[in-house]
Protein backbone atom coordinates (compact mmCIF):
# COMPACT_ATOMS: atom_id res chain seq x y z
CA UNK A 1 0.00 0.00 0.00
CA UNK A 2 2.89 2.35 0.63
CA UNK A 3 3.84 2.41 -3.04
CA UNK A 4 0.69 4.45 -3.68
CA UNK A 5 0.91 6.79 -0.68
CA UNK A 6 1.38 10.52 -1.39
CA UNK A 7 4.94 11.60 -2.07
CA UNK A 8 6.44 15.02 -2.82
CA UNK A 9 9.56 14.18 -4.82
CA UNK A 10 11.09 17.67 -4.58
CA UNK A 11 11.02 17.35 -0.80
CA UNK A 12 12.31 13.77 -0.78
CA UNK A 13 15.85 12.43 -0.61
CA UNK A 14 17.32 9.04 -1.32
CA UNK A 15 19.90 8.58 1.43
CA UNK A 16 22.63 6.26 0.20
CA UNK A 17 24.40 4.96 3.28
CA UNK A 18 28.11 4.25 2.78
CA UNK A 19 28.12 2.77 -0.72
CA UNK A 20 31.74 3.82 -1.06
CA UNK A 21 34.56 2.37 -3.11
CA UNK A 22 36.47 1.18 -0.05
CA UNK A 23 33.45 -0.86 1.05
CA UNK A 24 32.10 -2.06 -2.30
CA UNK A 25 34.63 -1.91 -5.14
CA UNK A 26 36.81 -4.98 -5.81
CA UNK A 27 39.88 -2.73 -5.46
CA UNK A 28 38.67 -1.21 -2.18
CA UNK A 29 39.86 -1.68 1.39
CA UNK A 30 37.28 -4.31 2.33
CA UNK A 31 38.03 -6.48 -0.70
CA UNK A 32 41.72 -6.23 0.13
CA UNK A 33 40.88 -7.45 3.63
CA UNK A 34 38.87 -10.41 2.34
CA UNK A 35 35.46 -8.91 3.18
CA UNK A 36 33.84 -9.01 -0.25
CA UNK A 37 30.12 -9.81 -0.22
CA UNK A 38 27.94 -10.55 -3.25
CA UNK A 39 24.77 -9.06 -1.73
CA UNK A 40 26.56 -5.78 -1.01
CA UNK A 41 28.25 -5.71 -4.42
CA UNK A 42 24.85 -6.00 -6.13
CA UNK A 43 23.39 -2.92 -4.45
CA UNK A 44 24.59 -0.04 -6.67
CA UNK A 45 22.90 -1.30 -9.84
CA UNK A 46 19.77 -2.27 -7.90
CA UNK A 47 19.48 1.17 -6.32
CA UNK A 48 20.35 3.20 -9.41
CA UNK A 49 16.83 3.18 -10.92
CA UNK A 50 15.50 4.69 -7.68
CA UNK A 51 18.11 7.44 -7.77
CA UNK A 52 17.41 8.12 -11.45
CA UNK A 53 13.65 8.26 -10.92
CA UNK A 54 13.99 10.67 -8.01
CA UNK A 55 16.43 12.90 -9.89
CA UNK A 56 14.02 13.05 -12.84
CA UNK A 57 11.29 14.30 -10.51
CA UNK A 58 13.46 17.00 -8.96
CA UNK A 59 14.29 15.06 -5.80
CA UNK A 60 17.57 14.76 -3.99
CA UNK A 61 20.33 12.16 -3.71
CA UNK A 62 22.29 12.27 -0.46
CA UNK A 63 25.34 10.09 0.11
CA UNK A 64 26.89 9.38 3.49
CA UNK A 65 30.56 8.55 3.72
CA UNK A 66 32.14 6.60 6.52
CA UNK A 67 35.37 8.42 7.29
CA UNK A 68 38.64 7.51 8.98
CA UNK A 69 39.91 10.94 9.94
CA UNK A 70 43.68 11.20 9.45
CA UNK A 71 45.79 12.45 12.33
CA UNK A 72 49.50 13.25 12.43
CA UNK A 73 51.38 11.72 9.56
CA UNK A 74 48.08 10.69 7.99
CA UNK A 75 47.56 7.83 10.42
CA UNK A 76 43.80 7.39 10.86
CA UNK A 77 41.89 7.54 14.10
CA UNK A 78 40.22 4.12 14.35
CA UNK A 79 37.85 3.20 17.18
CA UNK A 80 39.10 0.19 19.17
CA UNK A 81 36.04 -1.95 18.36
CA UNK A 82 36.50 -1.30 14.64
CA UNK A 83 40.21 -2.02 14.77
CA UNK A 84 39.44 -5.36 16.45
CA UNK A 85 36.86 -6.29 13.81
CA UNK A 86 38.76 -4.95 10.79
CA UNK A 87 42.50 -5.19 11.51
CA UNK A 88 43.27 -4.76 7.79
CA UNK A 89 42.30 -1.07 7.83
CA UNK A 90 45.33 1.13 7.23
CA UNK A 91 46.55 4.61 6.40
CA UNK A 92 44.67 6.03 3.42
CA UNK A 93 41.54 3.89 3.78
CA UNK A 94 38.30 5.89 3.91
CA UNK A 95 40.37 9.09 3.94
CA UNK A 96 38.53 12.31 3.03
CA UNK A 97 39.00 13.16 -0.64
CA UNK A 98 40.40 9.75 -1.54
CA UNK A 99 39.05 7.42 -4.21
CA UNK A 100 38.08 4.88 -1.57
CA UNK A 101 36.05 7.45 0.32
CA UNK A 102 33.95 8.34 -2.72
CA UNK A 103 30.46 7.18 -3.64
CA UNK A 104 30.65 4.36 -6.20
CA UNK A 105 30.56 5.52 -9.81
CA UNK A 106 27.24 3.84 -10.57
CA UNK A 107 25.38 6.17 -8.19
CA UNK A 108 27.15 9.46 -8.77
CA UNK A 109 26.61 12.32 -8.59
CA UNK A 110 25.15 12.97 -5.16
CA UNK A 111 23.52 16.32 -4.53
CA UNK A 112 24.71 16.35 -0.92
CA UNK A 113 27.53 14.39 0.69
CA UNK A 114 27.98 13.85 4.41
CA UNK A 115 31.13 12.63 6.15
CA UNK A 116 30.43 10.52 9.22
CA UNK A 117 32.59 8.89 11.87
CA UNK A 118 30.08 6.51 13.49
CA UNK A 119 27.15 4.32 12.46
CA UNK A 120 24.55 7.09 12.35
CA UNK A 121 24.91 9.75 9.68
CA UNK A 122 23.25 12.19 12.09
CA UNK A 123 25.89 11.77 14.82
CA UNK A 124 28.13 14.87 14.97
CA UNK A 125 27.44 15.76 11.30
CA UNK A 126 25.65 18.49 9.37
CA UNK A 127 23.08 16.08 7.91
CA UNK A 128 20.02 17.40 9.71
CA UNK A 129 21.03 20.99 8.98
CA UNK A 130 21.36 20.46 5.21
CA UNK A 131 18.13 18.45 5.02
CA UNK A 132 16.23 21.30 6.67
CA UNK A 133 17.92 23.93 4.46
CA UNK A 134 17.02 21.95 1.34
CA UNK A 135 13.39 21.60 2.53
CA UNK A 136 13.74 17.82 2.50
CA UNK A 137 11.18 16.23 4.78
CA UNK A 138 10.92 12.64 3.55
CA UNK A 139 13.75 10.10 3.36
CA UNK A 140 14.26 6.87 1.45
CA UNK A 141 17.12 4.73 2.74
CA UNK A 142 19.44 2.25 1.07
CA UNK A 143 23.00 1.08 1.60
CA UNK A 144 25.11 -0.77 4.12
CA UNK A 145 25.07 -2.39 6.48
CA UNK A 146 21.42 -2.91 7.27
CA UNK A 147 22.01 -3.56 10.96
CA UNK A 148 24.66 -0.84 11.33
CA UNK A 149 24.80 2.43 9.41
CA UNK A 150 21.35 2.02 7.88
CA UNK A 151 19.57 1.05 11.09
CA UNK A 152 21.23 3.73 13.20
CA UNK A 153 20.54 6.49 10.68
CA UNK A 154 16.92 5.42 10.15
CA UNK A 155 16.27 5.42 13.88
CA UNK A 156 17.84 8.83 14.26
CA UNK A 157 15.69 10.11 11.39
CA UNK A 158 12.63 8.73 13.16
CA UNK A 159 13.31 10.57 16.40
CA UNK A 160 13.80 13.77 14.37
CA UNK A 161 10.34 13.33 12.78
CA UNK A 162 11.55 12.59 9.24
CA UNK A 163 9.17 10.07 7.62
CA UNK A 164 11.45 7.25 6.53
CA UNK A 165 11.19 4.39 4.07
CA UNK A 166 13.71 1.56 3.95
CA UNK A 167 14.35 -0.13 0.60
CA UNK A 168 14.66 -3.72 1.76
CA UNK A 169 16.40 -5.02 -1.37
CA UNK A 170 18.46 -1.81 -1.56
CA UNK A 171 20.24 -2.66 1.68
CA UNK A 172 22.49 -5.54 2.68
CA UNK A 173 24.55 -6.90 5.55
CA UNK A 174 27.34 -9.44 5.74
CA UNK A 175 24.77 -12.17 6.35
CA UNK A 176 21.25 -12.44 4.96
CA UNK A 177 19.90 -13.54 8.32
CA UNK A 178 21.26 -10.37 9.93
CA UNK A 179 19.80 -8.28 7.11
CA UNK A 180 16.35 -9.82 7.40
CA UNK A 181 16.32 -9.43 11.17
CA UNK A 182 17.31 -5.77 10.86
CA UNK A 183 14.61 -5.08 8.27
CA UNK A 184 12.03 -6.60 10.59
CA UNK A 185 13.22 -4.39 13.43
CA UNK A 186 13.19 -1.26 11.26
CA UNK A 187 9.62 -1.90 10.16
CA UNK A 188 8.55 -0.64 13.59
CA UNK A 189 9.86 2.87 12.83
CA UNK A 190 9.84 3.07 9.02
CA UNK A 191 7.98 1.96 5.94
CA UNK A 192 9.55 -0.94 4.08
CA UNK A 193 9.33 -1.52 0.32
CA UNK A 194 11.53 -2.80 -2.46
CA UNK A 195 13.32 -0.75 -5.09
CA UNK A 196 10.85 -1.49 -7.88
CA UNK A 197 7.97 -0.33 -5.68
CA UNK A 198 9.89 2.83 -4.84
CA UNK A 199 10.43 3.64 -8.54
CA UNK A 200 6.69 3.23 -9.15
CA UNK A 201 5.90 5.37 -6.10
CA UNK A 202 8.17 8.17 -7.33
CA UNK A 203 7.06 8.04 -10.97
CA UNK A 204 3.35 8.14 -10.12
CA UNK A 205 3.67 11.01 -7.62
Amino acid sequence: MYAHAPLRPRHTALVIVDLQNDFVHPDGAYARGGKENADIAALPLRVRPVADALRAKGGWVVSTHFTLVPGKGGEPFISPHLKAMRPFLRKGDFAPGSWGHQLVDELQPADLSIEKVAYSAFYMTRLEWVLRKAAIDTLLFCGIVTNGGVASTVRDAHIRDFPATVLADGCAAFSRETHERAIGDLSTVARVMNCAEAVDWIETS
